[in-house]
């Protein structure tokens, strides 16, 4: 019987990253479960996840009910970063995928340059939106080579619109999707690293926004409607399943940038 894989998630105990967790246990993947501070928070998901009744995943990997784990760490700290990794290998013996999904940022008035250049903001923003997530491939890729994987990491429309929550937000998300091209690049051809970039997703994240702008952003989008957290869940997975792709952003955006 095979092996299953293994999946770590990194800020993954709520939102989009409790929404790949959950996917990726369904479909036959161990998930390491990395979060921050809320540990109340992420090993009540590793409880859900652990108590799911036993099946089967695709590819004959048995999806036992047991065996997913959650692992603090802070996605700015280098040395944590390294931890994450090497704890995550000594669990579970191997890693197969990746979905790096954290990142900060700092609400500031766009339309004021004065109020965009904080030297903190730009610091903080390139920490996590651009540097954690080399850090975090710098520590995989023995690991993900000998299992010929794939990671995926969260950039945003906001990097490829050219605006966002600050500019320096979206200047680090601009750097991030260029990251993966790069990256893609130097670890092919044993390791696929691609990015997504959802439109606006009704999380924890989506309360920093008036009723007013959510609805603004709806109403610019095509399809009339939000981005479901489940349907970039999917996304992120057919990324790991699919072994021609690499070194891509992928928006699902419901049609806001058309």
């Amino acid at each position: 019987m095979a092996l299953n894989p293994v999946v770590l998630v990194t800020a993954g105990s709520a939102g989009l990253g409790a929404a790949v967790s959950r996917l990726f246990a369904r479909h036959g993947f161990k998930v390491v479960v990395n979060y921050c501070s809320n540990s109340a928070r992420a090993e009540e998901l590793v409880t859900e996840l652990n108590a799911a009744k036993d099946g089967h995943g695709e590819n004959g990997n048995q999806h036992i009910g047991g065996g997913h784990i959650a692992i603090q760490a802070d996605l700015a700290s280098r040395s944590d970063v390294e931890r994450l990794v090497q704890q995550t290998h000594q669990a579970m013996t191997r890693i197969d995928a990746i979905f790096s999904n954290g990142g900060w940022t700092q609400f500031r008035d766009t339309t004021r340059l004065e109020d965009n250049t904080v030297d903190d903001d730009w610091d903080q923003t390139y920490t996590m939106n651009v540097k954690s997530h080399l850090w975090l491939m710098d520590a995989a890729a023995p690991y993900l080579a000998e299992a010929e994987g794939c990671f995926v990491t969260t950039s945003s429309l906001a990097g490829i619109r050219g605006m966002g929550s600050s500019l320096a937000y979206s200047v680090s998300k601009a750097a991030q999707i260029h990251l993966v091209k790069g990256l893609a690049t130097m670890l092919a051809p044993k390791i696929r690293v691609n990015a997504i970039s959802p439109g606006l997703l009704e999380t924890d994240w989506s309360k920093r926004f008036s009723e007013e702008q959510k609805e603004q952003h709806k109403s610019r989008t095509k399809l009339q409607r939000f981005v479901r957290v489940e349907d970039v869940a999917e996304q992120v997975l057919s990324l790991v399943k699919n072994k021609s792709i690499t070194g891509i952003n992928v928006t699902i955006d419901a049609g806001f940038l058309l």
